[in-house]
Protein backbone atom coordinates (compact mmCIF):
# COMPACT_ATOMS: atom_id res chain seq x y z
CA UNK A 1 0.00 0.00 0.00
CA UNK A 2 1.47 3.34 -1.14
CA UNK A 3 0.64 6.76 0.27
CA UNK A 4 1.12 10.24 -1.20
CA UNK A 5 0.24 13.64 0.27
CA UNK A 6 -0.83 16.78 -1.60
CA UNK A 7 -0.94 20.23 0.00
CA UNK A 8 -4.00 22.23 -1.04
CA UNK A 9 -3.49 26.02 -1.06
CA UNK A 10 -6.95 27.22 -0.04
CA UNK A 11 -10.53 26.22 0.71
CA UNK A 12 -11.78 27.24 -2.76
CA UNK A 13 -9.44 24.71 -4.33
CA UNK A 14 -10.78 22.04 -2.01
CA UNK A 15 -14.35 22.83 -3.00
CA UNK A 16 -13.58 22.95 -6.73
CA UNK A 17 -11.48 19.80 -6.67
CA UNK A 18 -14.07 17.71 -4.85
CA UNK A 19 -17.04 19.07 -6.82
CA UNK A 20 -20.73 18.76 -5.97
CA UNK A 21 -21.29 15.79 -3.64
CA UNK A 22 -17.58 14.90 -4.08
CA UNK A 23 -18.30 13.75 -7.65
CA UNK A 24 -14.86 14.71 -9.01
CA UNK A 25 -12.94 12.87 -6.31
CA UNK A 26 -15.23 9.85 -6.68
CA UNK A 27 -14.26 9.72 -10.38
CA UNK A 28 -10.58 9.75 -9.39
CA UNK A 29 -11.10 7.05 -6.76
CA UNK A 30 -13.07 4.73 -9.05
CA UNK A 31 -10.88 5.39 -12.09
CA UNK A 32 -7.60 4.58 -10.33
CA UNK A 33 -8.83 2.31 -7.53
CA UNK A 34 -7.43 4.59 -4.82
CA UNK A 35 -8.75 6.16 -1.63
CA UNK A 36 -8.62 9.95 -1.22
CA UNK A 37 -8.72 11.29 2.34
CA UNK A 38 -8.77 14.98 3.30
CA UNK A 39 -7.07 16.08 6.50
CA UNK A 40 -6.87 19.79 7.16
CA UNK A 41 -5.14 21.37 4.16
CA UNK A 42 -3.83 18.03 2.90
CA UNK A 43 -5.08 15.25 0.65
CA UNK A 44 -3.79 11.72 1.18
CA UNK A 45 -3.88 9.20 -1.66
CA UNK A 46 -3.87 5.53 -0.67
CA UNK A 47 -3.57 2.54 -2.99
CA UNK A 48 -1.21 0.57 -5.22
CA UNK A 49 1.94 2.51 -6.13
CA UNK A 50 1.19 2.82 -9.86
CA UNK A 51 -2.42 3.83 -9.27
CA UNK A 52 -1.46 6.42 -6.66
CA UNK A 53 1.07 7.98 -9.05
CA UNK A 54 -1.57 8.28 -11.78
CA UNK A 55 -4.12 9.75 -9.38
CA UNK A 56 -1.48 12.22 -8.20
CA UNK A 57 -0.83 13.38 -11.78
CA UNK A 58 -4.57 13.70 -12.43
CA UNK A 59 -5.13 15.81 -9.31
CA UNK A 60 -2.13 17.99 -10.17
CA UNK A 61 -3.64 18.52 -13.61
CA UNK A 62 -7.03 19.43 -12.16
CA UNK A 63 -5.44 21.91 -9.75
CA UNK A 64 -3.64 23.46 -12.72
CA UNK A 65 -6.94 23.82 -14.60
CA UNK A 66 -8.46 25.64 -11.63
CA UNK A 67 -5.48 27.98 -11.42
CA UNK A 68 -6.07 28.80 -15.10
CA UNK A 69 -9.67 29.74 -14.31
CA UNK A 70 -11.38 26.50 -15.33
CA UNK A 71 -14.38 25.23 -13.38
CA UNK A 72 -14.10 21.48 -12.98
CA UNK A 73 -16.85 19.22 -14.26
CA UNK A 74 -17.19 15.58 -15.23
CA UNK A 75 -16.00 16.21 -18.78
CA UNK A 76 -12.66 17.84 -17.95
CA UNK A 77 -12.01 15.46 -15.03
CA UNK A 78 -12.40 12.49 -17.38
CA UNK A 79 -10.28 14.20 -20.05
CA UNK A 80 -7.42 14.86 -17.62
CA UNK A 81 -7.59 11.20 -16.60
CA UNK A 82 -7.38 10.25 -20.29
CA UNK A 83 -4.28 12.42 -20.77
CA UNK A 84 -2.66 10.79 -17.72
CA UNK A 85 -3.40 7.36 -19.19
CA UNK A 86 -1.79 8.40 -22.48
CA UNK A 87 1.24 9.92 -20.78
CA UNK A 88 0.32 13.41 -22.08
CA UNK A 89 -0.54 15.22 -18.85
CA UNK A 90 2.47 17.52 -19.39
CA UNK A 91 0.69 19.06 -22.41
CA UNK A 92 -2.16 20.35 -20.26
CA UNK A 93 -0.41 23.59 -19.33
CA UNK A 94 0.27 24.61 -22.94
CA UNK A 95 -3.31 23.75 -23.92
CA UNK A 96 -4.80 26.09 -21.34
CA UNK A 97 -2.41 28.98 -21.97
CA UNK A 98 -4.26 30.78 -24.77
CA UNK A 99 -7.62 32.51 -24.47
CA UNK A 100 -9.36 32.93 -27.83
CA UNK A 101 -11.82 35.59 -26.70
CA UNK A 102 -14.20 36.56 -23.91
CA UNK A 103 -17.92 35.86 -24.34
CA UNK A 104 -20.60 38.48 -23.74
CA UNK A 105 -21.05 36.99 -20.25
CA UNK A 106 -17.36 37.39 -19.41
CA UNK A 107 -16.43 33.73 -19.88
CA UNK A 108 -13.03 33.02 -21.48
CA UNK A 109 -13.08 30.73 -24.51
CA UNK A 110 -10.14 28.28 -24.44
CA UNK A 111 -9.27 24.91 -25.91
CA UNK A 112 -10.50 22.13 -23.64
CA UNK A 113 -8.74 19.26 -25.42
CA UNK A 114 -5.52 18.73 -27.37
CA UNK A 115 -7.58 18.26 -30.52
CA UNK A 116 -9.18 21.67 -30.00
CA UNK A 117 -5.77 23.25 -29.39
CA UNK A 118 -4.49 21.78 -32.67
CA UNK A 119 -7.59 23.14 -34.42
CA UNK A 120 -7.04 26.67 -33.11
CA UNK A 121 -3.37 26.57 -34.17
CA UNK A 122 -4.39 25.41 -37.64
CA UNK A 123 -6.88 28.27 -38.04
CA UNK A 124 -4.22 30.76 -36.92
CA UNK A 125 -1.58 29.47 -39.34
CA UNK A 126 -3.58 28.56 -42.48
CA UNK A 127 -5.94 30.28 -44.89
CA UNK A 128 -8.30 27.28 -45.23
CA UNK A 129 -8.95 24.76 -42.47
CA UNK A 130 -11.22 21.72 -42.43
CA UNK A 131 -12.44 20.65 -38.97
CA UNK A 132 -13.81 17.12 -39.19
CA UNK A 133 -15.23 15.12 -36.31
CA UNK A 134 -18.25 14.05 -34.28
CA UNK A 135 -20.88 16.23 -32.66
CA UNK A 136 -19.93 18.09 -29.49
CA UNK A 137 -16.24 18.64 -30.25
CA UNK A 138 -16.55 22.44 -30.50
CA UNK A 139 -15.81 22.68 -34.24
CA UNK A 140 -18.36 25.40 -34.95
CA UNK A 141 -18.17 27.21 -31.62
CA UNK A 142 -14.38 27.62 -31.72
CA UNK A 143 -14.45 28.67 -35.39
CA UNK A 144 -16.97 31.41 -34.51
CA UNK A 145 -14.77 32.42 -31.55
CA UNK A 146 -11.77 32.78 -33.87
CA UNK A 147 -13.89 34.78 -36.32
CA UNK A 148 -15.02 37.17 -33.58
CA UNK A 149 -11.42 37.51 -32.38
CA UNK A 150 -10.23 38.43 -35.89
CA UNK A 151 -13.17 40.81 -36.35
CA UNK A 152 -12.57 42.65 -33.07
CA UNK A 153 -8.85 42.95 -33.88
CA UNK A 154 -9.74 44.52 -37.27
CA UNK A 155 -7.99 41.68 -39.08
CA UNK A 156 -11.15 41.23 -41.18
CA UNK A 157 -14.06 43.57 -41.80
CA UNK A 158 -16.78 40.95 -42.11
CA UNK A 159 -17.89 37.60 -40.65
CA UNK A 160 -19.82 35.30 -42.97
CA UNK A 161 -21.43 32.13 -41.61
CA UNK A 162 -23.15 29.68 -43.91
CA UNK A 163 -24.41 26.12 -44.07
CA UNK A 164 -26.34 24.04 -46.61
CA UNK A 165 -30.10 23.96 -46.01
CA UNK A 166 -30.38 20.22 -46.46
CA UNK A 167 -33.71 18.67 -45.54
CA UNK A 168 -33.44 15.89 -42.95
CA UNK A 169 -36.83 14.21 -43.05
CA UNK A 170 -38.84 17.46 -43.37
CA UNK A 171 -39.57 19.43 -46.51
CA UNK A 172 -38.78 23.14 -46.58
CA UNK A 173 -41.99 23.66 -48.50
CA UNK A 174 -44.06 22.53 -45.53
CA UNK A 175 -42.45 24.98 -43.09
CA UNK A 176 -44.34 28.23 -42.43
CA UNK A 177 -43.10 31.70 -43.40
CA UNK A 178 -41.05 33.32 -46.14
CA UNK A 179 -37.68 32.04 -47.41
CA UNK A 180 -35.66 33.62 -44.58
CA UNK A 181 -37.99 32.13 -41.98
CA UNK A 182 -37.76 28.75 -43.67
CA UNK A 183 -33.95 28.65 -43.59
CA UNK A 184 -33.46 30.25 -40.14
CA UNK A 185 -33.88 26.90 -38.29
CA UNK A 186 -30.94 25.49 -40.27
CA UNK A 187 -28.79 28.47 -39.27
CA UNK A 188 -29.81 28.54 -35.59
CA UNK A 189 -26.56 26.95 -34.24
CA UNK A 190 -24.58 29.74 -35.93
CA UNK A 191 -26.84 32.41 -34.45
CA UNK A 192 -26.49 30.82 -31.00
CA UNK A 193 -22.68 30.86 -31.15
CA UNK A 194 -22.64 34.53 -32.25
CA UNK A 195 -25.12 35.52 -29.53
CA UNK A 196 -22.84 33.91 -26.95
CA UNK A 197 -19.74 35.70 -28.24
CA UNK A 198 -21.19 39.16 -28.91
CA UNK A 199 -24.48 39.36 -27.02
CA UNK A 200 -27.84 39.80 -28.81
CA UNK A 201 -27.65 43.62 -29.03
CA UNK A 202 -24.15 43.76 -30.49
CA UNK A 203 -24.95 40.93 -32.90
CA UNK A 204 -28.11 42.71 -34.10
CA UNK A 205 -26.18 45.95 -34.65
CA UNK A 206 -23.51 44.26 -36.78
CA UNK A 207 -26.13 42.14 -38.57
CA UNK A 208 -28.06 45.23 -39.62
CA UNK A 209 -24.86 46.92 -40.81
CA UNK A 210 -24.00 43.86 -42.89
CA UNK A 211 -20.67 43.27 -41.15
CA UNK A 212 -22.03 39.93 -39.92
CA UNK A 213 -23.88 37.75 -42.40
CA UNK A 214 -25.62 34.43 -41.73
CA UNK A 215 -27.01 32.86 -44.88
CA UNK A 216 -27.66 29.55 -46.66
CA UNK A 217 -24.88 28.23 -48.88
CA UNK A 218 -26.88 28.94 -52.05
CA UNK A 219 -26.50 32.68 -51.35
CA UNK A 220 -22.73 32.43 -51.85
CA UNK A 221 -22.86 31.75 -55.59
CA UNK A 222 -21.35 34.44 -57.80
CA UNK A 223 -19.69 36.37 -54.98
CA UNK A 224 -16.05 37.17 -54.19
CA UNK A 225 -15.52 37.36 -50.44
CA UNK A 226 -12.65 39.76 -49.64
CA UNK A 227 -11.45 40.78 -46.16
CA UNK A 228 -13.77 38.23 -44.52
CA UNK A 229 -13.72 35.34 -42.05
CA UNK A 230 -15.96 32.72 -43.63
CA UNK A 231 -17.29 29.60 -41.89
CA UNK A 232 -19.08 26.77 -43.69
CA UNK A 233 -20.86 24.58 -41.14
CA UNK A 234 -22.35 21.08 -41.67
CA UNK A 235 -20.19 20.76 -44.77
CA UNK A 236 -20.77 16.99 -44.99
CA UNK A 237 -24.14 17.92 -46.56
CA UNK A 238 -22.60 19.77 -49.50
CA UNK A 239 -22.23 18.17 -52.91
CA UNK A 240 -18.78 18.25 -54.59
CA UNK A 241 -20.09 20.99 -56.90
CA UNK A 242 -21.29 23.12 -53.98
CA UNK A 243 -17.99 22.69 -52.13
CA UNK A 244 -16.00 23.79 -55.20
CA UNK A 245 -18.33 26.77 -55.65
CA UNK A 246 -17.90 27.78 -52.01
CA UNK A 247 -14.11 27.47 -51.81
CA UNK A 248 -13.64 29.47 -55.01
CA UNK A 249 -15.45 32.43 -53.36
CA UNK A 250 -12.23 33.06 -51.37
CA UNK A 251 -10.95 36.61 -51.81
CA UNK A 252 -7.94 38.59 -50.63
CA UNK A 253 -7.23 38.86 -46.90
CA UNK A 254 -9.87 36.23 -46.12
CA UNK A 255 -9.89 33.01 -44.16
CA UNK A 256 -12.16 29.98 -44.52
CA UNK A 257 -13.04 27.37 -41.90
CA UNK A 258 -15.08 24.36 -43.01
CA UNK A 259 -16.62 22.10 -40.37
CA UNK A 260 -18.48 18.82 -40.65
CA UNK A 261 -19.06 15.27 -39.48
CA UNK A 262 -18.73 12.69 -42.25
CA UNK A 263 -20.72 10.16 -40.19
CA UNK A 264 -23.86 12.36 -40.30
CA UNK A 265 -24.53 12.89 -44.00
CA UNK A 266 -28.14 13.82 -44.83
CA UNK A 267 -27.73 13.92 -48.61
CA UNK A 268 -30.03 11.74 -50.72
CA UNK A 269 -28.80 8.19 -51.30
CA UNK A 270 -26.27 8.03 -54.11
CA UNK A 271 -25.03 11.63 -53.76
CA UNK A 272 -21.39 12.09 -52.76
CA UNK A 273 -20.38 14.37 -49.90
CA UNK A 274 -18.37 17.38 -51.00
CA UNK A 275 -16.51 17.34 -47.68
CA UNK A 276 -15.27 13.78 -48.18
CA UNK A 277 -14.12 14.59 -51.69
CA UNK A 278 -12.39 17.89 -50.94
CA UNK A 279 -10.29 16.48 -48.08
CA UNK A 280 -8.73 14.01 -50.52
CA UNK A 281 -8.40 16.49 -53.38
CA UNK A 282 -6.71 19.26 -51.37
CA UNK A 283 -4.70 17.24 -48.85
CA UNK A 284 -1.34 18.19 -50.40
CA UNK A 285 -2.09 21.88 -51.08
CA UNK A 286 -0.07 24.37 -49.03
CA UNK A 287 -1.88 26.71 -46.63
CA UNK A 288 -4.74 24.22 -46.27
CA UNK A 289 -4.95 21.92 -43.24
CA UNK A 290 -7.40 19.28 -42.08
CA UNK A 291 -7.85 18.68 -38.33
CA UNK A 292 -9.59 15.48 -37.23
CA UNK A 293 -11.45 15.27 -33.92
CA UNK A 294 -12.23 12.03 -32.07
CA UNK A 295 -14.70 11.10 -29.35
CA UNK A 296 -12.06 12.21 -26.82
CA UNK A 297 -12.57 15.80 -27.96
CA UNK A 298 -16.30 15.74 -27.17
CA UNK A 299 -17.01 18.44 -24.58
CA UNK A 300 -20.70 17.71 -24.08
CA UNK A 301 -22.31 15.19 -21.72
CA UNK A 302 -20.32 11.99 -21.13
CA UNK A 303 -23.05 9.99 -22.91
CA UNK A 304 -22.26 11.83 -26.16
CA UNK A 305 -18.79 10.23 -26.09
CA UNK A 306 -20.34 6.83 -25.41
CA UNK A 307 -22.85 7.29 -28.25
CA UNK A 308 -20.09 8.27 -30.70
CA UNK A 309 -18.02 5.23 -29.65
CA UNK A 310 -21.01 2.89 -30.03
CA UNK A 311 -21.75 4.14 -33.54
CA UNK A 312 -18.08 3.85 -34.55
CA UNK A 313 -17.98 0.23 -33.35
CA UNK A 314 -21.22 -0.52 -35.18
CA UNK A 315 -19.77 0.96 -38.38
CA UNK A 316 -16.59 -1.09 -37.97
CA UNK A 317 -18.63 -4.28 -37.61
CA UNK A 318 -20.59 -3.45 -40.79
CA UNK A 319 -17.37 -2.78 -42.72
CA UNK A 320 -15.79 -6.02 -41.49
CA UNK A 321 -18.81 -8.00 -42.63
Amino acid sequence: MAEKTIEIENFEQFVGLFGSFDENIKLIESGYDVKVVSRGSELKLLGEEGNVQKALKAIDGLLLLMKKGQTLDEQNVRYVMTLVGDGQSDKLCAMMANCVCITSRGKPVKAKTLGQEKYLEAITNNTIVFGVGPAGTGKTYLAVAMAVKAFKANEVSKIILTRPAVEAGESLGFLPGDLQQKVDPYLRPLYDALFDMLGPDSFQKHFERGTIEVAPLAYMRGRTLDDSFIILDEAQNTTPEQMKMFLTRLGFNSKIVVTGDVTQIDLPTGKRSGLKDVIKILKKVDDIQTVYFSERDVVRHRLVQDIVKAYEKSEERKNNK
